[in-house]
């Protein structure tokens, strides 16, 4: 009979006593509570913060998403590692999580895409995961309380010190003020021209542009650039550090604000005046995520750090002027506050959730932005719509 792992207890000097017989893995909160299980992937311990995401698919695009960086994922969904692992899911070229929780052990993969198991995937990446814990409790703890900062630890031999990694817990500062894009962000400026996975012929090409667009990298994900791109875009992606000038260099059609992690009015203190000067421009502009956020500063509102965020792939959220309900994709801890937004921009989306903001829409410019994923793969096509938008946009632009 297998040890049971799910056990929880609070950290204090006489913390090894407390391990269960067989943890080779913990997660050691800041309030110093602590989920022992079975250590997975890599070894060693990591900081951030730890949130829930509640997808059925998708773990590979959720680790390498550039906007988890600095979280530890708790996975909802008991069967993580039933696809495998390959060189096609991915969103970045590494993963950007600190870590994975997950309530069972790593599934074995049984999908005719699988290339490796996925805890080789992790340990090739460097990926701390614990598995065996009460992700139900771990998610109602994050539900009432809020995101807390905690360390996510592997140790073969399991020996912890728990006392340290309480304080390193204590001594992360956290995501709050914590300016992340120019740690994610691109080296220097690329173009993009891969276009979305079919069936058939797996990643494909763009033959056809029809537009010139800018994308600002401040954590993107590339299944955003695939629809861009699929939407003939012909895109160059520009580091977050890009200035005004550097990007409107290029005469774009359009430029478009992406996804990232981290505090939005952190990273507004060196993206907000070249957004602004972009605004000026008149040029059809389209942000998501973090660029739907960044793009309220520039606009003059504010935006506030969620309890515990929007993560999954199962958000409805109403578009107001169809009155239709789309079913989402999400990874936020951030919002921004829809009664900050001036008097020429209006609300456009809403999260049938907790009524917080998923979109605006300037009344006298060709600006837009949402904050959930309209990209999402895998994931709901709801929104897919949004690209040929900001497509509609650039094409009346340009007559």
């Amino acid at each position: 009979m297998s040890p049971d792992l799910s056990r929880e207890t609070r950290a204090d000097t006489s913390g090894h006593d407390q391990q269960p017989e067989g943890a080779t893995g913990a997660l050691v909160l800041a309030d110093g509570e602590v989920f022992w299980g079975k250590g997975v992937g890599a070894t060693g311990a990591a900081v951030g913060e730890v949130c829930f995401n509640t997808s059925m698919t998708g773990y590979q695009e959720i680790l390498t998403d550039p906007s988890y960086a600095a979280q530890i994922v708790t996975f909802t969904f008991p069967h993580i590692g039933n696809t495998g692992a390959n060189q096609e899911d991915i969103e970045s070229a590494a993963p950007f999580a600190r870590g994975l929780v997950i309530g069972t052990d790593v599934t074995d993969p049984a999908n005719w895409r699988s290339t490796s198991h996925f805890v080789h995937w992790l340990e090739g990446h460097n990926l701390i995961g614990l598995a065996g814990i009460d992700t139900r409790r771990l998610t109602r703890r994050i539900r009432d309380l809020g995101a807390p900062n905690g360390v996510i630890a592997h140790a073969p031999d399991g020996r912890f010190d728990l006392d340290a990694l309480l304080a390193t817990a204590r001594a992360w500062p956290g995501l709050d003020g914590m300016d992340l894009a120019l740690e994610v962000t691109g080296p220097a400026t690329a173009r993009w021209d891969q276009t979305r996975w079919s069936m058939t012929g797996g990643h494909g090409q763009l033959d056809n542009p029809r537009f010139r667009v800018v994308a600002i990298d401040y954590g993107a994900k590339h299944n955003i650039l695939r629809l861009l791109a699929s939407t003939g875009c012909d895109v160059t992606v520009m580091p977050a550090s890009a200035t005004a000038s550097d990007i409107l260099q290029h005469k774009p059609d359009g430029v478009f604000l992406s996804n990232g992690p981290g505090d939005p009015a952190a990273t507004g203190a060196h993206a907000v005046p070249v957004i602004r000067a972009l605004i000026e421009t008149g040029i059809p502009i389209f942000g998501i995520c973090l660029g739907h956020q960044l793009l309220a500063l520039a606009l003059g509102a504010r935006t506030a750090k969620m309890d515990r965020g929007h993560r999954g792939a199962n958000h409805p959220v109403k578009d107001l002027a169809t009155g239709r309900v789309e079913i989402t994709s999400q990874n936020h801890g951030f919002a921004v506050l829809p009664e900050t937004l001036p008097d020429n921009v209006e609300v456009t989306h809403v999260s049938l959730f907790d009524g917080s903001n998923e979109g605006f829409r300037m009344r006298d410019k060709p600006v837009f932005a949402v904050q959930y994923h309209p990209e999402a793969s895998p994931g709901p096509q709801d929104s897919h719509y949004l690209f040929h938008r900001f497509a509609e946009a650039m094409e009346k632009a340009a007559h």
